[in-house]
Parts: C-alpha cells; structure tokens; sequence
C-alpha cells in the first residue's frame, strides 16, 4: 500500500510540476546548497557585525538593514520593512561574589534575566536560600522569603534524550521564578542556566513578572556556579551573596521584521512562510539562536532563484524580530495578514540551531500527517529521516489561527542547549555543511509541499 502511493506521488509531483523530476531538482537544490558560500558569508557578518542583536539596538537596526539587502540580493520579488513594537530592556555592570565563612570570597559567572530589574550601584548583599521548584518555593512562605536572595538550582533532567524536554522541564525557574520570589518578598533570585552542559558559561533568557508583581533583580548563574553555590549552602548554615546587576528597562522602542516574497506563478494568493528569528540575546553573538535560520531562510529565496524554481504559492520569507522577549514580531505579521485577509497555506520555522538535519515536525493528524510523512522518501538519500507529528515555532505559531499549517526544522539537538542564549553561541561553532544541509532541506520541503499540495 505504502509502495502505491509513493508511486502515486511520483506520477503527480510529475504532473503538477510541468514534467520536472523531483528527484533531480532535489538533487540539484542540495548540490549548490553544498557548493555555494554565500550562507556562511551571511552568517559571519550577522555574527561579527552585528553581535547582541537584542531588540531595539542599534545591532539589531544594523541587522534588519544587511538582511533586507541580502534578500534583494538573493532575487526577491519584493521586501520590505514591516514595523513592530519592542521592548527596551540594558544591561548593565554584573557582579556576583559569595561569602561561605571558611571558604571565603567566591566569584560567580552570571548573567541577568531580560526584563529583570537593576539592584542599586553599589549592589545588594543578603542571604541566600535554595530551592529546587516554584512549589518548595511557596512552601517556605513570605517569613523564610523576605529579604533574601532566592536561588533556584534544579538542574534539567539529562536521561531524556530530547533537549528541548530536558530545557521544557528546567525553564520554568527562569520564566516565573523571579515573579514568585518577589511575591513572597525575596530581595532578588539567581537561577541555574537551564542547559544539559556543565560549563561556566552563564545561559540568560527572559523573566515574566505577573500583573501588580514588582520587579526585582534575577540573574542566571552558570553550571559550575550553581554547583558551587549549592555546595556552599550544604557545607555551611549561611551562605551571604553580594549582587551586582545595573540593568534597566526603558521606554518601548520600534523596530521591523524583514519580509521578502517570491510571487507565486498559479496560487500567488497561497502564501508560505519561511521564517527565523532575527534578534538575539545582547551577550551573545546569536548563530545557532537565530542567525542561522536567518540564513537558512535567505537561502530558500537564493536557491530557488538560482535554480530556475518557480513556485506555483507565493514563498516569503520572514526575519521576525523581538521573538527572545515578547514575541511581537509574530504577532504583528499575523495581524497584518489577518487585516489583508491574506490566505496562509503552510508556514516553516528555523529556530533550533542549525546542526545537521533529521526531518521535519507537522502539526497535523490523519490522512494529512500521512500524506506529508511520505515526503521523507525524496529526502533519503540525504538521511533526512524523521518526518514526525508535531513542529512549528514561536513566530510562526500566530498564523495557525489563519489556517497554516505548522512545521518546524528539527536539526539533531544534543549540541543545541550547550550555546543557548550563552556567549558561547558563536559563529565558529556552526558548521558550514551542516548549515548548508539544513538550507537544502528547507527548500526542498517548501518546493515538495508547494508543487504537490496537501
């Protein structure tokens, strides 16, 4: 049964795609992929020249400038600039010594918490207390709480062979950790980087303080910090802790996400989304975390120009920016679709690093999951093999109330978390092949869901 439709596929992929042969256009999609050195060019400029692009910066303004000009570059039809409200969040000075008695004084690596609040310039001292969940947390009460420092030290689960799930099971210190320390009167928290490796490398990210809730000062604390810190506490009674974090948060600012198209020939009405994130995190120079889907995403406009692909759906292609704090780029994209009535047929995201590829996550069920499982045929001579239910993305997620349909790029993750939203996160840590490979699947995919259709 499975051996008919295949063919099934074949005979209509022929027909639909005026008697080209897909596996030949695959072919010919990964060998420039492996052979052009335009990607790599586009990623090292975002990642030297453009470091720390956190929303509202001058980094990230520089940013949106070089993409637009890469995907006019790239053949575009048209780009353009669409406007989007950001948050305006500084770092400032850091510092972190811990004082454990016989030990004595103790520097820790950290990082602040987007949307964290300052403490004052010369710093805060105060006791430290450790918890391992939100609920041991609230278990103490205000009475334990007040006026200490709250460190949250659980460490993501390593058995589980996904990372995201181990990430998924550990994040929830850093999102709302803070804001339930402030409720309970902590005068700041520090949170364990929420990453598999234990390095000394601090992971920073967002932290969500409820409605009325005050902000107080959160940091994260590398591995080895933290397990040192929590040594400390188990050696001694009272662990003190100086903290240092002049970070600010200003008033909103403006900034754009990057849209390009290539005009669909039949269906120019059927767009399909092919998107990453452009901001990073201000300490990091952000290649895996996004600049590479960025590229990955480029590329899909490049390669279909460059080959001679005309898609029957419209393709664009969408630098979103301000996913890493509030995700307004996603919103205002899908808005400004919903205002147009524009009909969005599939939408693609790049945002788990770009090691080398496994396949592909579809948020659909039934017929419709099966028909695109049968993709994977095309891709295994590439051993690209994992064709799963499930996928999409944070910035593409807003357009499944448009009737999208979700997919997300799903590259093999064990590295992934170890430059996390890290300085570590650089360009000399992605691998040009594997980059390469991840574009030349993308595309295939877009050309392979745009010429048969489900």
């Amino acid at each position: 049964m499975y051996r008919i439709l295949f063919f099934t596929l074949i005979a209509a992929f022929a027909a639909e795609s005026g008697g080209q042969d897909p596996e030949k256009v695959l072919r010919s999609i990964f060998e420039n992929a492996l052979t052009d050195t335009s990607a790599y060019s586009h990623l090292r400029y975002l990642c030297k020249e453009t470091k720390g692009r956190i929303p509202g910066s001058e980094q990230a303004e520089k940013a949106v400038m070089y993409t637009f000009k890469a995907l006019v570059s790239a053949g575009a039809d048209n780009v353009q600039l669409q406007r989007v409200p950001v948050p305006s969040w500084k770092r400032g000075r850091e510092f972190c010594e811990i004082n454990s008695g016989n030990s004595g004084r103790e520097r820790l690596n950290i990082s602040a918490l987007g949307l964290s609040e300052g403490t004052p310039e010369n710093g805060i001292r105060a006791e430290v207390i450790e918890v391992k969940s939100i609920e041991q947390l609230r278990s103490l009460g205000e009475n334990a709480v007040r006026g200490k420092i709250v460190f949250f030290s659980r460490p993501v689960d390593n058995t589980l062979i996904n990372t995201f799930s181990g990430y998924g099971g550990a994040v929830d210190q850093r999102i709302s950790g803070p804001s339930e320390a402030s409720r309970l009167g902590a005068a700041a928290a520090v949170v364990r980087s929420a990453t598999q490796f234990n390095h000394d490398f601090p992971h920073t990210g967002v932290t969500r303080f409820g409605e009325g809730v005050k902000k107080i000062p959160a940091v994260a604390v590398s591995p080895l910090g933290a397990e040192l810190l929590s040594r400390r506490i188990r050696e001694n009674i009272n662990v003190e802790m100086t903290l240092i974090s002049t970070c600010s948060n200003l008033p909103d600012a403006f900034s754009y996400n990057v849209v390009a198209e290539l005009r669909g020939y039949e269906k120019a009405g059927e767009i399909i989304t092919v998107g990453a994130h452009l901001d990073s995190w201000d300490i990091t120079e952000g290649a895996h975390d996004d600049a590479g889907g960025c590229v990955q995403a480029i590329e899909t406009i490049r390669l279909f120009k460059t080959l001679g692909i005309r898609p029957r759906r419209t393709v664009r292609v969408v630098m979103f920016m301000n996913e890493e704090i509030s995700g307004t780029g996603g919103r205002v994209y899908a808005d400004q679709a919903a205002l147009k009535g524009e009909l969005h047929y599939a939408a693609l995201e790049s945002d788990r690093g770009v090691m080398s590829p496994r396949g592909f996550g579809f948020d659909a069920e039934g017929e419709r999951l099966k028909n695109l499982q049968s993709l994977s045929k095309w891709f295994e001579p590439y051993n690209i093999r994992d064709f799963e239910r499930g996928g999409g993305g944070s910035d593409i997620a807003p357009l499944k109330a448009l009737g999208a349909l979700q997919i997300g790029y799903m590259p093999d993750v064990q590295r992934y978390f170890e430059y996390h939203h890290s300085s570590n996160d650089t360009f000399e840590k992605v691998n040009p092949r594997e980059l390469q490979m991840g574009s030349a699947a993308i595309a295939s995919l877009i050309y392979l869901i745009d010429i048969f259709g489900f």
